[in-house]
């Protein structure tokens, strides 16, 4: 009889242990960055296991530029950065049938997903790039970083006209370039070049898809200098143009 009531008590201090543990993991993620009750759950936890992803990111070294606007390339580093600007992920349109996030500058703290986010399929990496680049507008003390428009025409070195990786969708004219390497556009691009050329831990898949979206979203830095200023930092030597 005793034998029995000792393995209940047990039983009992089991469950209540993974209960304990079970509220913590939900409550660490909800700490960091809740989630609106529109957005797919299955969007949740892939957006979750991204950001568990990069936190596991280790390198030894990194670019001038990513120490400037991130500091040493780990995923303490990235984790820090992205929970300090962003608590809440929501869902809507963003004022835009092209748009695939967004943020609004009065709403703190909090970035919004698109469908254009949903329904495309990208890596992780690209994934990454995107709440990465959204959690960098949220800056109000920098007005957000907005962005520039791109030129018309904006075609690329084969002369082909510049579309969104993500989307398809043709950029000329478009709010969706930059004129520095220290908003979204060159942010993002900073930090997964880095990612593609200095991950110590990162599987082939990983770096190749970084070093492809990051080299991407480099051409939409549209101002000379800081193109060159990118180019050093990234590439190495000189821009030609």
């Amino acid at each position: 009889m005793q034998k029995v009531t000792l393995r209940k008590i047990n039983i009992i201090k089991l469950f209540s242990t993974l209960s304990v543990v079970l509220s913590l993991m939900i409550c660490s993620h909800v700490f960091a960055y809740d989630f609106d009750k529109g957005v797919p759950h299955d969007v949740q936890a892939q957006m979750v296991q991204d950001l568990d992803f990069v936190t596991t990111i280790q390198g030894s070294e990194q670019t001038p530029l990513h120490q400037q606007i991130f500091g040493q390339l780990t995923g303490a580093t990235y984790k820090n950065f992205f929970d300090e600007r962003i608590a809440s992920i929501g869902i809507d349109s963003c004022g835009s049938p092209n748009a695939v996030a967004c943020v609004y500058p009065m709403i703190p703290n909090k970035m919004f997903i698109t469908n254009n986010y949903i329904r495309f399929s990208h890596p992780a990496i690209a994934r990454l790039m995107v709440v990465f680049h959204e959690s960098r507008h949220t800056e109000y003390e920098n007005r957000n970083w907005g962005h520039a428009s791109c030129p018309i025409p904006f075609k690329d070195a084969d002369g082909s006209d510049m579309k969104s990786v993500w989307t398809g969708v043709r950029l000329a004219g478009e709010p969706a370039c930059d004129v520095t390497p220290f908003g979204s556009y060159g942010s993002s691009t900073i930090m997964i070049k880095n990612i593609s050329k200095f991950c110590e831990n990162c599987n082939e898949k990983v770096k190749m898809d970084a070093g492809i979206y990051g080299d991407d979203q480099y051409k939409r830095i549209i101002d000379t200098n800081a193109k060159e200023q990118m180019h050093r930092d990234l590439y190495g030597g000189k821009l030609i143009l």
